[in-house]
């Protein structure tokens, strides 16, 4: 063995000094590279820089000792078939070692900087798995050809995969591809509050690459296909606004009326049956109108003087009567006190002559309210418009009139909310001052709207 070597010294000496001079060549370029990716990076301030200055590096003298390796093996003196699966190898080796730098590298700039571009998470995740299986591909194709396998069947089975990917997934690509749109542009975004011409509408809690969440109203989730906003009007109404204390439950109001069997023939028979019946029959007689005839604007009137006037003849009481500002009482008892003071002082100063023919009697009738919770809970201003456009008159009816009335505050449900719950004491006094009875309720609903929307633009 020692004869051998002496006699044939060069021929392990050459392959090696190659190998250790591509090494070393290899180290220097590596250093090169990372000082000059250095100085590069101070210049410009680049921030990207550490992401690839360390891969690169090693990439380099991985690379060199893969090229040291092939010339090592050219100049020795193995025979040539061995030489030629030793290059087979290094060659695979220094292309799985590209296409890994690759998906590396693209990786951490696409990580970098498509969020700043606000692409959603799921477009970056996408965009990425794309370039990944692109490059495993090619890698694969060039390392066939590398050993000699034919392409051709190979591609003729990704062609004949892709094409039943298409069909398989034919109604989830238009998704995929509108996300991406979705995803690179600024239109909406994750915490938007948007609304579909389709009628789906709520704050966005997620896009993913092929559908859309939204939390609507009444915390209902919706899954919208990414496609479904690109081929229809989207609103958005933008950033979620400041969530409510407590959240406000609309409920929906319906009203039955119930004859009492008790009737006034005269004025003084109508102030002492006005004096004991029920609140509700108070309630009945001077607000009915305003449901009943809720698409005209509702004069200050009232059955009781309607019927002193047109059927007792009475008429500077009854418009005395009528004339009675119901949107200044806080409460029935104070309503009704106000109606049979009024009476009592025209019957101090005469006898009470007049009387009803038969048949035209003054009947007393009960409001029967029968009240419920709607499907409707709202947190903030922006749903609470939007549900203001969905909810019945009745409804609004219920938290705007008989509120006042019910609560004896002097003010309407929606604004004891905004005060209490959202901190909007100017809003809600803005609202509070609203003459309601000059309104008809869609009038009254288009007013509120406004009211509000300008409060939303404000914030």
């Amino acid at each position: 063995m020692i004869e051998w070597l002496t006699d044939n010294w060069y021929k392990i000496a050459i392959p090696m000094v190659a190998f250790l001079a591509a090494c070393v060549v290899g180290l220097w370029l590596k250093r090169i590279s990372s000082n000059t990716l250095a100085q590069w990076g101070k210049r410009t301030d680049w921030e990207g820089l550490e992401l690839i200055r360390i891969p690169v590096g090693r990439s380099i003298f991985l690379w060199f000792l893969l090229l040291g390796a092939a010339i090592g093996s050219q100049v020795s003196v193995l025979p040539a078939e061995t030489k030629s699966i030793i290059i087979k190898v290094v060659s695979t080796l220094f292309i799985l070692s590209l296409g890994w730098i690759i998906i590396f590298l693209s990786e951490r700039i696409l990580n970098l900087y498509l969020p700043r571009a606000k692409f959603s998470r799921p477009t970056v995740i996408f965009i990425i798995n794309a370039i990944r299986i692109v490059m495993i591909i090619f890698t694969a194709m060039v390392l066939l050809d590398i050993w000699g396998i034919p392409t051709t069947p190979v591609l003729l089975l990704i062609v004949v995969i892709i094409l039943a990917l298409a069909i398989t997934l034919r109604n989830i690509i238009p998704d995929l591809f509108a996300g991406i749109n979705i995803g690179s542009s600024l239109n909406i975004k994750v915490g938007d509050y948007i609304k579909l011409e389709t009628g789906e509408e709520g704050y966005i809690i997620e896009i993913s690459w092929n559908n859309l969440r939204l939390k609507g109203i009444n915390e209902i989730t919706y899954v919208i296909p990414n496609r479904q906003l690109l081929e229809h009007k989207v609103i958005n109404y933008g950033l979620p606004l400041k969530k409510a204390k407590e959240p406000f439950l609309f409920y929906i109001r319906t009203n039955l009326t119930e004859l009492t069997g008790i009737k006034a023939k005269n004025l003084h028979e109508l102030s002492e049956n006005l004096k004991k019946v029920p609140d509700a029959v108070v309630e009945y007689h001077t607000h009915r109108f305003l449901e009943d005839h809720n698409y005209l604007t509702p004069e200050p009137a009232n059955d009781f003087g309607i019927w002193i006037g047109d059927t007792l003849g009475e008429e500077a009481l009854g418009e005395r009567m009528a004339s009675v500002n119901t949107f200044e009482f806080t409460s029935i008892v104070a309503l009704r006190e106000r109606f049979v003071g009024i009476i009592e002082e025209h019957l101090t100063k005469g006898p009470d002559s007049r009387e009803a023919m038969t048949g035209r009697e003054f009947y007393f009738m009960k409001s029967v309210s029968i009240i419920l919770p709607s499907l409707y809970v709202v947190n903030d201003l922006r749903e609470f418009v939007e549900t203001l456009r969905k909810i019945s008159v009745s409804s609004l009816y219920f938290h705007m009139f008989e509120s006042r009335l019910r609560l004896g505050k002097g003010l309407n449900d929606f604004s004891i909310w905004l005060k209490d719950s959202l901190d909007e004491g100017n809003l809600s006094d803005e609202i509070a001052r609203l003459d309601p009875y000059t309104y008809t309720l869609e009038g009254l609903r288009l007013t509120l709207i406004q009211m509000i929307e300008k409060r939303i633009k404000q914030i």
